[in-house]
């Protein structure tokens, strides 16, 4: 025994699309496992997007394995069709997800095991499937002035919908499609908006292909087997010129101006000498990979990444990051997933093989 609250032979951290993903791939290989979820409720990050995030909006959700999403209302938000779905394909396989549970660390132990820490219970594994996304870690840039201003600060993760924001001078910073969704709802209601970022948007043409993707995927990878920190989606896949930002554009909604480089207390001040005022300022920045739990195993490059050999972290084979790089997107999640299993079956089978060499 091992002193550990559980024995099992692999835990998946997260109920995200790579988490269940990686689950499916675990009960069909036979092996036992663990999904420890740190949500209220099935449905991993998507159940805390805002309400006015409407499944029609919500681009590149691919079906999980095994069990296809159907043709829901598209009118509905996406944090209750994708909660109610992931929901359906926990029952539906039977998977051992428990929560809520919040893993604090995974450090080595004794032999070949790994031990998973949360606040009440500890459980003794052979191998990790990590899918913990990045919701929990939302970036905030810091810029000189920023405790001063006394407008209203909030990022992504607390945006709820533009009713807050009725009246206000609002600041948008970032250049991803949740900042041009945002913005887009914000200013049918605010006093004025301005949309800020650090480089030039690229807005494509043509619609989102396979090969565009494979592209993307391929400068993920290549990053993240350097060892180095994964990039934006946006800065490998441009965004999509759909026709609600042509129309934003004709509005002058993304007339787009630099980043500035002071906040004051009423508002923002660039190099220039230019300020404009603000009530508000919502950092739709983006969001880290949410591996604070896994600093015990000390996996960082100087570079600050994690080097990654497909979803095998080369420092420690006995873990996988799911939805890490190249797998960061709902059908690389699938994939992700039943390629980690491969693995770990192969890393698993000598040891397997000596417990039932054992058995009278």
């Amino acid at each position: 025994m091992t002193g550990a609250d559980h024995e099992t032979d692999v835990a998946v951290i997260g109920a995200g699309q790579a988490g269940l993903s990686a689950a499916y791939f675990l009960r069909r290989a036979g092996l036992d496992f663990a999904v420890l979820d740190h949500g209220k409720r099935a449905g991993g990050a998507w159940q805390y997007r805002w309400p006015s995030l409407v499944l029609g909006k919500v681009h590149g959700l691919h079906d999980l394995p095994g069990m296809a999403l159907g043709t829901p209302d598209t009118t509905r938000p996406a944090s209750e069709v994708v909660s109610e779905y992931f929901g359906r394909f926990e029952r539906a396989y039977d998977l051992p997800v428990r929560r809520p549970v919040d893993v604090l660390a995974v450090r080595p132990a004794s032999g070949d095991r790994l031990l998973v820490e949360s606040a009440a219970e500890t459980w003794s594994v052979r191998a990790v499937l990590n899918a913990t996304g990045t919701w929990d870690r939302p970036f905030w840039p810091r810029y000189p002035g920023q405790e001063s201003f006394e407008g209203r600060q909030l990022h992504t993760a607390d945006y709820t919908g533009a009713a807050d924001f009725r009246d206000k001078r609002v600041v948008v910073v970032g250049g991803g499609t949740s900042a041009i969704q945002q913005l887009i709802e914000i200013a049918a209601v605010a006093r004025d908006t301005t949309w800020v970022t650090r480089r030039p948007p690229v807005f494509r043409e043509e619609p989102f292909t396979e090969d565009w993707g494979r592209a993307a995927v391929a400068k993920v990878d290549a990053a993240v087997r350097a060892g180095q920190p994964p990039a934006s989606v946006v800065s490998v896949t441009d965004l999509a010129r759909t026709p609600e930002v042509v129309e934003a554009e004709r509005a002058g909604i993304l007339d787009r101006l630099p980043m500035f480089d002071r906040i004051t207390r009423t508002g923002v001040h660039w190099p220039d000498g230019t300020e404009r005022p603000a009530d508000v300022i919502l950092w739709a920045t983006g969001f880290r990979a949410a591996l604070d739990h896994l600093a015990p195993l000390h996996l960082r490059e100087p570079g600050g990444g994690i080097r990654m050999d497909g979803t095998r972290v080369v420092a420690e084979p006995r873990l996988h990051l799911l939805g890490y790089g190249p797998s960061a997107s709902t059908i690389g999640a699938n994939r992700a997933g039943r390629s980690a299993v491969q693995e770990i079956r192969r890393l698993l089978a000598p040891a397997r093989s000596r417990t039932a060499a054992r058995m009278p």
